[in-house]
Formats: structure tokens, C-alpha cells, sequence
């Protein structure tokens, strides 16, 4: 997957109010099943739009019951920003939620990033079906893989 750099992003109007993964989880703690459902839909929403054209076999995160495509660029400071979208509203919002521990951090910061252990609040295996939530790992190793290559 080729990727390029381009300069720091202006402030964008596709960020989830709460910016932060803690804030999300706690919100996310008091809501019912339904709620969470949303929650994540939303999230899903609030991604930054991914052109249709990085939509390509390169970017398609394998393993996923939905498609998921995930497209790295290396800005201009050396961080990492992602595209993400899925064809399935919640997947979508569990990339949303992946992408919040790693956006805009340099690869080194990736690598040290125990994603898994950050998405821990959420219990996503049994807040989820297993059918949509079996990417979730191949989500995490294409976006350390994309880290690694950049050390």
C-alpha cells in the first residue's frame, strides 16, 4: 500500500465531539445496548470522508465480515493520519474507535500502543456479534504493519 505525505490536516469537522477514547468509553459505559449500537453508528459517521478512488484491494483490511478499507498518509511532521470506511454502519464505527488510539501519532507511538488493551472498556466480544467484531485484529495488525514500515 503506497502512501504519501501531505500537510497537517485543518481542523476537522468530522471529529466525535468527545475526542478523546477515554471520554468515548465513559459514555459508553452508561448507555443500554441499543444506545452503544448508535454511539458507534455515530462514530462511524463522524470518520473523515475516504475518497472512493482509495478504496482498492491494497486498502481492503482482510479478514472482516464487512469491507473495511484503511488508507495511511504520513504527513509533513512525521505522524500517521488514517482514512477508514466500512459498508457496515457499526464496523465502521469500530474502526472509528480503533483509529482513536492511533490518529496522528508518529509510528513509534503506534508501535507502543497496545490497542487492544485501549479498546478494553468497550468489551466489544460480548457487547458485539462475533461476526463484527473478527476484523478487529486484522484491523490493528494492517495499521502496525503500515507503523513498522515508517521506523
Amino acid at each position: 500500500m503506497d502512501s504519501f505525505r501531505v500537510a497537517p490536516p485543518s481542523p476537522s469537522p468530522y471529529l466525535p465531539i468527545m475526542s478523546h477514547l477515554a471520554d468515548i468509553a465513559e459514555e459508553y459505559t452508561f448507555l443500554d445496548p441499543d444506545d452503544r449500537y448508535r454511539m458507534l453508528i455515530d462514530l462511524g459517521r463522524a470518520l473523515e470522508p475516504m475518497p472512493a478512488a482509495l478504496k482498492t484491494e491494497a486498502t481492503l483490511v482482510r479478514g472482516c465480515s464487512a469491507s473495511v478499507w484503511v488508507y495511511p498518509m504520513r504527513r509533513d511532521d512525521g505522524v500517521l493520519h488514517f482514512l477508514a470506511d466500512s459498508n457496515a454502519a457499526v464496523t465502521k464505527g469500530i474502526i472509528a474507535l480503533v483509529l482513536q488510539t492511533v490518529q496522528d501519532k508518529p509510528p513509534t507511538a503506534i508501535l507502543g500502543t497496545d490497542v487492544a488493551s485501549e479498546l478494553a472498556p468497550f468489551d466489544l466480544k460480548n457487547q458485539l456479534s462475533s461476526n463484527r467484531t473478527q476484523g478487529v485484529p486484522n484491523m490493528i495488525a494492517l495499521i502496525r504493519e503500515t507503523a513498522a514500515r515508517y521506523v
